[in-house]
């Protein structure tokens, strides 16, 4: 009996004391998460002299998000597409984040620039209202996209307004000589994962939300470096200036029984006149040009959310004009408008099925001198996750 009662306390207390030492642990911080879209479709194109009908390969864009505490976070978006018939990756941005207080964040790496709000939160296939970009976005575009440097972001509540800033510094953009791809000289190439000069770019986007329900906001940006040449070139000083206007107004309206969704920006991007040059007949030729170029979109859609149908109430109605002049004088000058419709059906509220009509006009380009017409059909279907 003294066994037994003695085996049974060591029990107890053994157990007490792992209960004990068990519960002196913290509960983790950490925590993981996978986010990302993914988009696929059919394009059918026709410019008069050439017309092409594609399925187009899935696009897989994940997002890894890691918070390491309350303060600390960090955010990667890798990108699979296949192109012709290999398979392209990309590393759209992974950039590290501290919270400093609750009006400050500091990030540093590759990141998304707030240049307008295009491309750093419409750009996605589920989030984008039509299958793609407007004109002046993307390659050969003038707005850029992302940067590898640091940042500072916040915002402040105004008592009913709302004000949202960020500065930051990155490697500044590369200026095209024209010695690999003549047609492409003048051109500012965003995209530097290391810089060639001393000469850092330095940018920030104000943003100003005026009515307390955050319906409306209107931005400024501004992108500045003082060399995009490589150092000690002929190029090392050519400076630049960028900025851009951004309009947004979200709002359900219920004497139209559904939701409004305005977006537009204007972008305008000046760079110092540098000499280039060209062969003509076997010699050489040096030529310069006023090298500035602008881009506009403006997209209007329309969802009747407050229809008494389920299937119309998920329907939604866009429209989106945009344009892009590029340099008179330069290879790849150019004048383009186009006018863009679609009708979208959404699955759920991060899945959307897109059919829309394009048409675009383009003057001059990489293509020739002559007036372009080209109109195009697209299906896509794409998925946030």
């Amino acid at each position: 009996m003294k066994k037994l009662i003695y085996f049974l306390t060591v029990v107890v207390l053994g157990t007490t004391s792992y209960a004990q030492t068990y519960n002196t642990f913290e509960p983790s911080k950490t925590q993981f998460m996978l986010r990302g879209y993914g988009h696929t479709g059919f394009e059918y194109m026709d410019s008069g002299d050439e017309t092409e009908s594609t399925f187009l390969g899935a696009a897989f864009a994940p997002i890894f998000l890691y918070k390491h505490s309350d303060r600390l976070m960090f955010e990667a978006e890798l990108e699979f597409v296949l192109e012709g018939n290999e398979l392209e990756t990309g590393l759209e941005y992974a950039d590290v984040m501290y919270v400093l207080n609750r009006n400050m964040t500091v990030r540093a790496g590759k990141f998304l620039l707030p240049f307008g709000t295009f491309m750093e939160r419409l750009h996605p296939a589920w989030i984008n209202r039509l299958p793609n970009t407007p004109l002046g976005y993307g390659h050969d575009g003038i707005a850029p996209s992302s940067g590898i440097g640091v940042e500072l972001r916040g915002a402040f509540d105004l008592g009913g307004p709302t004000l949202n800033y960020s500065v930051y510094s990155t490697n500044g953009p590369r200026l095209k000589d024209g010695n690999l791809e003549p047609e492409e000289a003048g051109m500012l190439q965003f995209e530097n994962y290391e810089d060639t000069n001393l000469a850092k770019a330095y940018g920030g986007r104000i943003g100003l939300l005026p009515f307390s329900d955050s319906s409306t906001e209107i931005g400024f940006s501004a992108y500045s470096t003082s060399g995009t040449g490589e150092e000690d070139s002929e190029y090392e000083d050519i400076g630049a200036f960028l900025y851009a206007l951004d309009f947004s107004f979200v709002k359900q309206i219920s004497g139209i029984s559904g939701v409004v969704d305005v977006k537009a920006q204007y972008n305008n991007s000046n760079v110092d006149t540098a000499t280039f040059t060209e062969l003509e007949d076997g010699i050489a030729e040096e030529y310069s040009f006023d090298n500035q170029s602008n881009s506009f979109y403006g997209q209007l859609s329309y969802r009747p959310t407050m229809a008494s149908n389920d299937f119309v109430k998920k329907l939604e109605f866009v429209g989106r004009y945009s344009d892009f002049n590029a340099p008179e004088g330069a290879e790849w000058e150019e004048k383009s408008v186009q006018y863009a419709f679609g009708v979208n059906y959404w699955l759920s509220w991060r899945s959307v099925v897109k059919l829309s009509y394009q048409t675009t006009e383009t003057e001059g380009g990489h293509d020739g001198n002559g007036i372009t017409n080209t109109d195009g059909l697209f299906l896509h279907w794409a998925i946030g996750f």
